[in-house]
């Protein structure tokens, strides 16, 4: 069973986190197409119509790629975790299926009426189909973290006798406090990954010498929402949500911050490695008392040590868990810096000119990624060992039919073919690109 479970977790994390490259970049590119569009109808130039053009391109590509990864990844919760699905089915199957027959749709739907309605729809109409797609993503998105947040702090349910979950109350759904500070974190999120592919893509344009006009709209704009977003990530957002984990799970914010023992004025630790032998941080570089400052606005506040806590309630990969925090917060400051810069590049006309910072928004692209998933590790290794915070343990969710042979089987047989279709992504992506947003020419 203990081999089943990890290859159940194994196999959840891997689809999970190839899954989401996809829509944590559609959300923020639909923000990014429906601005375009309004400018387009607002000015009449061609430039922004053609730039949302070659955007949704991109996105529908992204869409695609984001429905065929999610539907397997959704079949595991009927395979691998099916005694997961069986108990809790009732409260986060009703967001799940909203995801499915609502967002979906909608994004589906309209998405179809963009890329080939433009002619019969008119501008106004083929910029609210613009809007509709925007809104069906950003559903999809409040309704998954609406059904993580569930598993975060339950709220609205009962427990009948023999364990079933089930919703006493809809409404508690969607006035979760864990919900809206995560939600806007991770639209923010999504934003600032869209800006910086967007601004990738004007830096390759503006080195390679071409397509000057749309390299100039693109970094623009990357410069403009990604300052923007990069600042909301951290601040109010990022810390909503930290405050959130330290009221509602402060063993898992101890884990975040690997501090072992409750400290009075608790120091704000910017590089250490956790060692668990003797439970503490070895070659730590810390700022004294900052970290009660930040959380509780009192600088003597004393933080919960994981001393605190039963060893049974601990997170259950606290160095994975410290890493993935400190790596996403590390990765938003540097954003935050390479922005600021820009903006001061944009001021001083010398956007296209610095080449050292067009190399630098190229390199650092994928790096948003990497932040994404360092945000949701945080979230998903901070909540173990539970499944449903504080009620129903992960062990206890996995499949008691399905064998560790069998979940290693298909684990393997997924890591093969999303491989496959990464290249298949790529291959298709470098078209797109290197055809670039003008007209093909008769």
């Amino acid at each position: 069973m203990e081999d089943a479970l990890l290859y159940a977790r194994l196999q959840f994390a891997f689809t999970i986190s190839f899954h989401y490259l996809f829509p944590i970049l559609t959300m923020g590119l639909s923000l990014i197409i429906v601005l375009y569009k309004l400018q387009f109808l607002y000015t009449g130039k061609a430039i922004y119509n053609r730039a949302a053009r070659f955007w949704m391109k991109v996105f529908a590509l992204n869409f695609v790629m984001g429905v065929v990864t999610g539907i397997p990844m959704e079949f595991q919760f009927g395979t691998n975790w099916a005694r997961f699905s069986e108990l809790t089915g009732s409260v986060v199957g009703q967001t799940l299926a909203m995801e499915g027959l609502f967002s979906f749709f909608l994004e589906s739907t309209f998405l179809g009426l963009f890329l080939y309605g433009e002619k019969w729809l008119g501008k106004r109409l083929h910029f609210m189909s613009a809007l509709m797609v925007m809104l069906g993503s950003w559903l999809s998105g409040l309704l998954i973290i609406a059904t993580n947040a569930w598993m975060q702090h339950p709220v609205g349910y009962e427990i009948l006798e023999h364990g079933k979950f089930v919703l006493k109350d809809f409404r508690a759904l969607f006035g979760n406090p864990w919900l809206w500070p995560v939600f806007l974190h991770n639209q923010a999120a999504s934003v600032l990954t869209s800006s910086f592919v967007v601004g990738a893509v004007g830096a390759f344009y503006a080195l390679s010498g071409k397509r000057e006009a749309y390299s100039r709209l693109f970094l623009r704009t990357a410069v403009v929402l990604g300052v923007i977003s990069s600042v909301v990530v951290a601040f109010p957002s990022g810390d909503w949500v930290a405050k959130h984990v330290a009221v509602h799970q402060p063993a898992t914010f101890a884990g975040m911050e690997a501090i072992f023992e409750t400290e009075q004025g608790s120091e704000l630790v910017l590089i250490g490695q956790p060692n668990m032998a003797e439970r503490r941080l070895d070659n730590k570089l810390a700022i004294p008392k900052v970290l009660s400052f930040l959380t509780y606005h009192e600088w003597d506040f004393p933080i919960k040590g994981l001393d605190e806590f039963p060893p049974e309630e601990h997170p259950t990969n606290i160095p994975g868990l410290y890493y993935a925090y400190h790596i996403m917060v590390g990765l938003g400051t540097l954003f935050i810096g390479l922005m600021l810069w820009g903006v001061f590049l944009y001021v001083k006309r010398r956007l296209l000119s610095s080449r050292f910072w067009l190399w630098l928004l190229m390199l650092m692209a994928p790096l948003t990624y990497i932040a994404n998933l360092a945000g949701w590790y945080t979230a998903e290794l901070g909540r173990q060992p539970w499944l449903v915070y504080g009620l129903m343990r992960t062990e206890a969710g996995v499949s008691p039919a399905v064998s560790a042979g069998n979940v290693l089987f298909t684990f393997l047989g997924f890591v093969g073919l999303y491989v496959l279709l990464g290249l298949v992504f790529a291959v298709l992506l470098g078209k797109i690109i290197y055809q670039g947003p003008e007209p093909k020419k008769l």
